[in-house]
Parts: C-alpha cells; sequence; structure tokens
C-alpha cells in the first residue's frame, strides 16, 4: 500500500508548516552551483503544494527566506528574490487552476520593490481561491514576528485600548502575523537538522515535529504522505492524559 493509500483523510492536519532545508547542500553534493539547488527547490515546492492541494489540507506555510537569510552573501541573495518571483509568477496560472490562494509573512518592508510589487499581484490574482492557503514565509523570523506583535499591544496599552492586565495568550495570537490562520498540526524539516530555527516559535506550542535527513530537492509527494500517515499514529494530548483525550 503507497503513503498515500494509508492516509485517512477524516484525519487531516488543517495546517502543515515546512522547514525547506538543504538545497545548498545538495546541490554541493553533486558539484553544481548553490543556485541549482534553490532551482530544483522550487520544483518541490510545486510538487508538495500539489499534492497537499489534492489531499484538502487547509493551510501549508513554507519557510521561503529567513531575516537571517539576508546575511548571505549578496549575489545568493538577489538569485534567490529573483527565483522566488519568477517561480511564483510562472506557477500562478496552476495555482488558479488548482484554486490555491498565495499569501505571505513576514517583513515585507526589508523586500525589493520589484519583488514586493510582483508578488502582491500574484497574491491579488488568486485572491478569489477558495482551497488551499499557501503561505510563503518571506524575511521572517519567528523572534521578528513576537516583537512587532508586542510593540502592538504596547501601542493599544499606550492608547487606553486595552488594560495590560487584559494581555492573554489570545490577544498575542491576534497580534502576529499569522492571526488569520489556524496553528499547524504538523512541521516537517528536511536534511536532517532538528531544530526550528526561528520558525513559527509561537504557533507550534503544540505542533507535531517531524524531520527527514532527505535534502528538500529530494523529498517527494510520496515523502510528504508519509510525513501525514507518521503524523496521524500519534496521540495529541495538548497536556491531558491518555485517558482524557480516548474520553472525547
Amino acid at each position: 500500500m503507497s503513503p498515500l493509500e494509508k492516509i485517512d483523510r477524516s484525519r487531516l492536519p488543517k495546517h502543515v508548516a515546512i522547514i525547506m532545508d538543504g538545497n545548498g547542500r545538495w546541490a554541493k553534493q553533486r558539484g553544481l552551483m548553490r543556485s541549482i539547488g534553490h532551482e530544483n527547490g522550487v520544483t518541490t515546492v510545486r510538487q508538495i503544494t500539489e499534492i497537499a492541494s489534492e489531499l484538502g489540507i487547509g493551510y501549508l506555510t513554507l519557510y521561503t527566506f529567513s531575516t537571517e537569510n539576508w546575511n548571505r552573501p549578496q549575489q545568493e541573495v538577489d538569485a534567490l528574490m529573483n527565483l522566488i518571483v519568477v517561480s511564483i509568477e510562472q506557477q500562478t496560472p496552476d495555482l488558479i487552476k488548482n484554486n490555491v490562494r498565495l499569501t505571505t509573512i513576514g517583513d515585507m518592508g526589508r523586500m525589493p520593490a520589484f519583488a514586493r510589487e510582483r508578488l502582491n499581484k500574484c497574491m491579488d490574482d488568486t485572491s478569489h481561491c477558495t482551497g488551499l492557503v499557501l503561505c510563503l514565509a518571506l524575511s521572517y523570523s519567528s523572534r521578528w514576528e513576537i516583537v512587532e506583535a508586542c510593540k502592538t499591544i504596547a501601542a493599544r496599552v499606550a492608547n487606553g485600548q486595552v488594560n495590560a492586565d487584559d494581555i492573554d495568550a489570545e490577544m498575542v495570537s491576534e497580534a502576529l502575523a499569522t492571526r488569520n490562520m489556524p496553528d499547524p498540526d504538523l512541521l516537517i524539516r528536511t536534511a536532517g537538522d532538528e531544530r526550528i530555527s526561528n520558525f513559527l516559535l509561537w504557533q507550534i506550542a503544540y505542533s507535531e515535529l517531524y524531520f527527514t535527513d532527505k535534502f528538500w530537492p529530494d523529498f517527494t509527494k510520496e515523502d510528504f504522505c508519509e510525513a501525514i500517515v507518521d503524523y496521524q499514529g500519534r496521540e495529541r494530548r495538548f497536556g491531558k492524559t491518555s485517558e482524557q483525550v480516548t474520553k472525547q
């Protein structure tokens, strides 16, 4: 039985987040430029978006470019910016065909103007779609996001809109960039490293974590389905006992 056939469609994660790691190492192993690894990674993005949409998953968030990535060599940063924009533009017709809506989270003010404008057009073009929400985390880091949320709440307190004692977890969640999405049920990281790398730290408090040694360009639809099957085999207790979960 294939991984796809093993999936229980009635127990799908609503939101899957992925740390797409290993493009550069994939290229290095083959004696290729890092940019070739990123280009092959784009193919994987398209394939994983397709299978997530086919399965009926609600949200797919991809860690596309972190705030720390701005510290990479300028030539690589420039190439990545161009690759991201061109790839999304090329895939927009397929996104529309598959009813996928594109959105982003991150410090978009740091993005080059050409990238911002063209990505905004792609988001506008898919805004009517009602299926999978494909969220690209661009110029994003969780610490940046949490700091921005703190600033927003602090301003509301200063303006007398809320009292400091009113601040709770729900208010913080509503001030985050992901306020219109449910928290991830499953977080996948490729390429062997078992860390979170400043990604959705608040939101993954109770997410299931799945790590694979495969580099992102080698990650297939079957691998994605295997991760879903593994997720479905876990007991999610959210701080409760197994007995309490069973009674629900």
